[in-house]
């Protein structure tokens, strides 16, 4: 079974379209539980209306301690073996539930399985696909989203339930970066698996979390706060590999920057 946890609270923009999503995917073996914390939005009205017309809809409505002890609570109430975070902003692409189904069948317990996912704005139009392609540890630790792209969002990824044995729970004093610390921990106890499908969509618009996160300018400094408790906890040989893979990051970047440069001097040049 596939477990898809939505934490929420004043959602009742999204609620709908979120339950919808998962109902649409007409995957058989599902259950899509939904945390809320204590909405007054009239977020709460709109799942009990659902839920009484669809049993595998199981929901709870109580005060938590921000987003990660909400998706604990969700994890711990997830009777599937293949867990997926879906905001309830965000949304899965047609049939990504029963092709993740399908994949899980020839993966070894404790996988993170990651996908494509695609990223829209406030118009309705795609501004970039996320394929993460490389999600060795030492890669990821650079930094580099360039070269090493980091997912962008959870619904393009799903991890074996049995995961949390191994890294543990959502820090429930963590509000931001529970996403990049969860794919950290699971990459540094063994190399996710990734797949060029493209299973999520992520909604960067005005309004929602991440998007305010992001223009406050206080997104990236988490993000590189992150990145270097982890580099501190590498063992010295991938230290050493990520020595060599940020200073391939540095000449890349010096020679795209010379590229460019280049480009621009034959532009005035051929247009004087």
């Amino acid at each position: 079974m596939i477990s898809v946890i939505t934490p929420v609270y004043n959602g009742k923009r999204f609620i709908e379209s979120c339950m919808m999503n998962v109902i649409e995917q007409k995957c058989l073996d599902v259950e899509h539980i939904i945390v809320d914390g204590c909405s007054n939005d009239g977020t709460i009205e709109s799942i009990e209306r659902y839920a009484e017309h669809y049993e595998h809809i199981r929901w709870v409505s109580e005060k938590d301690k921000g987003q990660s002890d909400a998706m604990n609570k969700g994890v711990a109430m997830a009777r599937g073996e293949i867990l997926s975070f879906l905001n309830v902003d965000d949304y899965y692409e047609p049939e990504a539930l029963n092709e993740v189904f399908r994949l899980f069948k020839d993966l070894p317990d404790f996988s993170l399985l990651v996908g494509n996912c695609k990223v829209w704005d406030n118009n309705g139009d795609i501004q970039w696909v996320n394929k993460p392609k490389n999600l060795e540890i030492t890669k990821l630790l650079t930094g580099c989203e360039l070269l090493y792209p980091f997912p962008v969002n959870p619904s393009a990824y799903f991890y074996n339930k049995s995961l949390h044995e191994k890294i543990g729970d959502f820090d429930i004093n963590e509000h931001y970066t529970m996403d990049i610390d969860f794919i950290l921990k699971a990459a540094m106890y063994k190399k996710p698996f990734y797949v060029d499908k493209p299973f999520g969509n992520f909604r960067y618009i005005e309004g929602t979390k991440t998007f305010n996160d992001m223009k406050s300018n206080l997104s990236e400094k988490r993000f590189k706060h992150t990145i270097e408790i982890y580099r501190e906890k590498l063992p010295l040989i991938k230290k050493l590999a990520l020595y060599y893979f940020l200073t391939l990051g540095k000449i890349l970047q010096i020679a795209r920057s010379s590229l460019h440069s280049c480009v621009n001097t034959v532009n005035r040049i051929t247009s004087s």
